[in-house]
């Protein structure tokens, strides 16, 4: 047993015969003996006929970063656990490993990194050493389990998989149509290799129509629910009082607008004419926002949780909260007539909308009405409704504000993209019952610019005092990417030179000159994609969408981790109470923004992928009918489509186009006939004919119904002189 644990997965039998000095007949004895060991327990035998102890961990795993403890650590898992018991727990270093060692140099590989990793022991447990990185991988996928005339087969829900695959085994419980997960791997069939699928998980059945939201959930690894210890917290927490760090503000007359059908209100805005005489037409804004920080202490269960989740995910049909009910929906939510902590900023504005200064407190408000966007847009025009009757006044003087931070805005010329947007309405049931656009008043606009200074004023509070916290960042455009938006605009009569400046001037110029072309949303959708993506980090780089140089995230706490860490930032930098950052939370920013910002992609995705399946689930009824559309992106292997009455993305594959052949052309963003010209380019308004929708994956192929516009015929056959080739629709012979 020394010999093993000095060697775990190192010595075959022979080797251990060896090492020991035995020879002869004792041989037989040592294999009868280690062959007793193994059935009873003692000892595990690898594929490779190796031998650890049972107890003892392989001397190489794939191991995940499943944490960051209170020290900073990353702790990992193995990949594949299928020993007895939860699976074990360790640091993960890239340094050299050594008894003493506790975890200083920790491999960055960030929160579901994955990493060959050698395992030793120390005096303080299971230490794994990176060999090799390996990134996050493709190791989990779902599927739906289903029977056909050959047995049990598995569907990936992914729409861009091809393949089917059949599972080595299938559980005694599992039944048809099941949501699964499954591992894939191939196995060698005389001169080819079949592709094979292990199920490592039974989730629920698919046919739920509430199911879409589930499959995106688990398709991109979003923690559902809250773990025991976090949930026990929440139900023990209680509203905070006065103290000497909370003022009480509750004098001041906050009101909330949000959606109609929001569960939780965590901002809150009020504004009143600047009585001081040396600043005539001036303006005093309060945004006061939850106070998240009172409840959700650094290091905690509560922490842990919705540090992991990253922020709030919204479905069509449901939401998955960064936080349990009882702080989302109850102690954070600053509901009507109800005393609630808060962080404020309050803020005073000059005439021109230009900022003097700002303060922030943390005080206990009390919301003196509950408006959605709907009624404040009544107020605002002067025909107040009910609710919008009893704060009438604060409505005008919120408005008022507004149109003086209005003329500021003007001036610092944000990108200004207007695209539609829709909403997928869904009933109890979980099914489709309309789909909308979603409204856009001066309410919506009021609320957004109010947040946005609140942000602005967060960030240079942070700055001014030299303190590091995490911001938002929006780089300008890459080269690369306004080289794509140059090559394409000449096709719609537009053009950008790449020896100017970039600026967000520059883009609105564009923008207006497409609205008077009507080309507002074909412009608008590729100014769009020739930008940076916004991403968390600790570096005030500036935010170029919003043509800000400081800009943090502090209005809502409730749905993302960054608000929480700059409201510990602002506690911390102005005394504002003893639960501000820690030193561990300040030294792992860089480690925390990366993790956030990959949290925030997963949930755009999920989001994106949910209303898919659920679209597709609407359109399934209605395969064979028209429907208008615009071409929303052009590639090889076909035509991407966004429809105008659902907003509903799908395909249109090349070789469905025409009898001839369409090659892609990157820069004009097109399919041109190579015979004659035809051509079918980015942001052209087209007919298409539904053949296929799949809710599982949430996959619409269409037909093109509209003829190409009419082009230049090329000068030369780009697959060749003289060569052969097929039709895409007819499969005959051409050349």
């Amino acid at each position: 047993m020394e010999l093993i644990r000095a060697k775990p997965d190192k010595l075959i039998l022979k080797d251990i015969a060896r090492r020991l000095g035995i020879k002869g007949d004792d041989r037989r004895v040592l294999r009868q003996t280690i062959r007793e060991m193994v059935e009873n327990g003692v000892l595990v035998k690898s594929t490779r006929k190796t031998y650890r102890e049972a107890d003892a961990l392989p001397a190489v795993m794939v191991l995940r970063v499943s944490e960051i403890d209170t020290h900073g650590d990353m702790i990992g898992v193995p990949e594949m656990w299928k020993g007895e018991g939860p699976a074990p727990r360790m640091i993960v270093l890239e340094g050299p490993i050594s008894k003493k060692s506790k975890g200083h140099k920790t491999a960055q590989l960030g929160i579901g990194g994955r990493a060959l990793c050698k395992i030793k022991t120390t005096d303080q447990g299971y230490v794994a050493q990176v060999m090799k990185k390996l990134g996050r991988g493709g190791i989990k996928h779902l599927g739906i389990l289903s029977k056909d005339g050959r047995g049990w087969k598995i569907k990936p829900i992914d729409k861009k998989a091809r393949n089917e695959f059949r599972p080595i085994k299938v559980p005694e419980n599992a039944v048809s149509d099941s949501l699964i997960e499954y591992r894939t791997s191939s196995t060698r069939r005389g001169n080819s290799y079949e592709r094979r699928a292990e199920i490592t998980r039974l989730i629920g059945p698919a046919n739920d129509p509430k199911a879409a939201s589930l499959m995106s959930l688990e398709q991109h690894g979003i923690p559902i629910g809250f773990d025991d210890e976090a949930l026990a917290e929440a139900k023990k927490l209680n509203l905070p009082g006065l103290t000497k760090y909370r003022e009480d503000i509750r004098h001041v007359p906050l009101i909330t607008i949000d959606p109609v059908d929001a569960k939780d209100f965590d901002d809150a805005v009020f504004a009143s004419r600047d009585d001081d005489p040396k600043n005539k037409g001036g303006w005093i804004v309060w945004v006061a926002i939850a106070d998240v920080a009172a409840f959700v202490q650094p290091g905690s269960a509560l922490d842990k949780n919705a540090r992991d989740k990253g922020n709030s995910v919204y479905l069509p049909d449901r939401v998955e909260p960064m936080l349990p009910e009882e702080l989302s929906a109850d102690l954070c939510s600053l509901r009507p007539h109800e005393d609630r902590a808060c962080m404020a900023v309050k803020m005073r504005f000059r005439g021109d909308g230009s900022k003097i200064d700002h303060k922030f407190v943390r005080g206990l408000m009390r919301s003196h009405a509950r408006l959605t966007y709907a009624q404040a847009q009544e107020g605002f025009d002067g025909n107040p409704g009910k609710t919008a009757e009893t704060v009438i006044d604060i409505l005008k003087d919120i408005f008022s504000a507004y149109k003086v931070l209005r003329k500021a805005r003007h001036n610092r010329a944000p990108l200004a993209i207007e695209l539609p947007e829709r909403r997928v309405h869904v009933n109890d049931k979980g099914e489709v019952v309309k789909i909308t656009l979603r409204d856009r008043f001066d309410a919506h606009k009021l609320v957004e610019e109010f947040m946005v200074q609140a942000n602005v004023a967060a960030a240079q509070a942070l700055s001014e005092k030299g303190v590091t916290t995490i911001v938002r960042v929006h780089e300008p455009p890459a080269r690369e990417r306004l080289q794509g938006l140059s090559d394409f605009l000449p096709a719609v009569g537009l053009k950008w030179s790449l020896g100017e400046r970039v600026s967000t001037q520059r883009f609105n110029h564009l923008l207006e000159l497409a609205a008077s072309n009507d080309l507002s949303e074909t412009v608008g959708m590729a100014v769009l994609r020739s930008q940076s993506q916004a991403y968390y980090g600790p570096d005030p780089k500036g935010h170029f969408g919003l043509n800000l140089t400081h800009y943090a995230h502090f209005t809502s706490p409730i749905r993302r981790y960054a608000d929480l860490v700059v409201h510990r930032a602002l506690i911390r930098t102005f005394g504002l109470g003893l639960d501000g950052t820690t030193e561990e939370e300040f030294t792992r920013l860089k480690e925390i923004s990366e993790h956030i910002s990959d949290t925030e992609r997963r949930a755009m995705a999920a989001e994106r992928d949910a209303k898919d399946r659920y679209i597709a689930a609407y359109l399934e009824g209605r395969v064979g009918a028209e429907f208008d559309a615009r071409i929303t992106g052009v590639a090889k292997a076909g035509l991407f489509v966004t429809l105008d009455e659902t907003g509903a993305d799908g395909f249109i594959p090349a070789r469905t186009i025409g009898d001839d052949y369409f090659m892609f052309d990157e820069k004009k963003k097109a399919l041109i006939n190579t015979q004659n010209g035809d051509t079918f380019r980015f942001g052209r308004k087209v007919k298409v004919k539904l053949v296929e929708a799949t809710p599982v994956t949430g996959g619409l192929i269409f037909d093109i119904l509209t003829k190409p516009e009419r082009g230049p015929k090329p000068k030369h056959n780009p697959r060749g002189r003289n060569q052969k080739y097929r039709s895409r629709r007819t499969g005959k012979k051409r050349r």
